[in-house]
């Protein structure tokens, strides 16, 4: 093998990137990976790190069942990297719940459930609806000024960070060859063959995955495929470490297993601009403080904002040019829920050369469809 050759080249070094090569090389193939480094808006650094299933696949059955497939098996996947590099994800799966601060919020909530549960099928979706006294119960730090929550045992969390670290690690023991400040300035495509030239170099390989985020509407347009992601930001805030207090995460706040609380879910149209904002932090901490009061007393260590990678209709990208065969895109805004979904399924089907109809509804040809709507 020369220095520029493998049988596969991923471009994009972030969460879900090294999930698929991470997949790629432990399945055998000479994997590289060119990565922008981090000069890039790399989702994973700035990511929440819960593993959720109960807010995914509202009207897309599809994808509820590939969220509970890779939450099923990420125990499974951190007790894996745990073992292959001795960095352990902080992976936890103690169920979760998304509270609600009014009636309001509490009836779209309960409609939002139970139409998870119908559109699943023989998958079955199992949840509950909690009132005060029985959330209170279950998490007792919770205030008085929420009306409720619904909760689901397939809910968990994990370090994004350990997480992308260890999937680094394991990548290269399995022999996988990672280039830094490697951004990508052309793709010379033909089927099966493809060069891509990146830092001054050019690298050949006859599959390439396109896992670079929000570089992958610019990379997609290279290869055939059309990848209409956008930024989307959240901001996030941590406290100071704390005893515990929270036995399981929220859709908003969760304790980490160094005891930090973090503190997240704003969505923002801003463009790329990655910034903060003195209002997003004060409607996200007022919203805090609201759901537990104990929290009124916390420091606030730091807050950052990041962007996520959105699709229109915010579903995963997965596709296989039909132009140019050998070129796969992988692009999603649940990069670690999704995590051990990328790096046992999602590889697998790049090595085999072909996405199978489970996959059909995550195509690029859906965004033909809404176009010509």
């Amino acid at each position: 093998m020369s220095n520029t050759d493998a049988d596969v080249l991923v471009l994009g070094g972030g969460l879900v990137g090294t999930a698929v090569s991470y997949g790629l090389a432990r399945l055998g193939l000479r994997t590289l990976v060119l990565d922008e480094g981090d000069i890039a808006h790399r989702a994973s650094r700035g990511n929440f790190g819960l593993v959720w299933v109960q807010s995914k696949g509202f009207g897309v059955p599809e994808y509820q069942r590939w969220t509970r497939r890779s939450a099923d098996e990420w125990a499974d996947f951190s007790r894996e990297l745990l073992s292959e590099t001795g960095v352990a994800s902080g992976h936890e799966r103690p169920g979760g719940v998304t509270i609600c601060l009014n009636e309001d919020e509490l009836e779209r909530r309960s409609k939002r459930m139970e139409q998870l549960h119908l559109e699943a099928g023989e998958t079955q979706f199992e949840y509950e609806m909690l009132n005060p006294a029985a959330l209170k119960k279950l998490i007792p730090a919770v205030g008085p000024e929420v009306a409720g929550a619904s909760y689901t045992p397939y809910d968990g969390h994990a370090n994004p960070l350990y997480t992308l670290r260890g999937l680094h690690a394991a990548f290269i023991k399995h022999g996988g060859r990672y280039i830094p400040n490697a951004r990508v300035e052309a793709i010379a495509a033909a089927p099966g063959d493809f060069k891509v030239r990146a830092g001054g170099k050019v690298y050949a390989a006859p599959k390439v995955v396109l896992a670079a985020g929000l570089g992958n509407q610019v990379l997609g347009a290279m290869v055939g495929l059309n990848v209409p992601v956008r930024p989307v930001r959240g901001q996030i805030i941590v406290t100071e470490r704390m005893q515990p207090v929270l036995n399981m995460p929220t859709l908003m706040i969760r304790q980490t297993v160094e005891g930090t609380i973090m503190i997240g879910e704003s969505r923002e149209e801003s463009g790329f601009d990655d910034s903060t904002s003195s209002e997003v932090v004060h409607t996200l901490a007022q919203r805090a403080v609201k759901t537990f009061p104990f929290l009124r007393h916390a420091r606030i260590v730091r807050s950052w904002g990041a962007l996520r990678v959105m699709s229109p209709d915010g579903l995963p990208v997965y596709e296989q040019s039909a132009r140019f065969p050998g070129a796969f895109v992988c692009t999603c805004h649940s990069g670690v829920t999704l995590a051990a979904a990328h790096a046992r399924h999602y590889a697998r089907f790049v090595a085999e050369g072909a996405l199978p109809p489970e996959l059909g509804r995550f195509s690029t040809r859906r965004f033909d469809v809404q176009a010509a709507a």
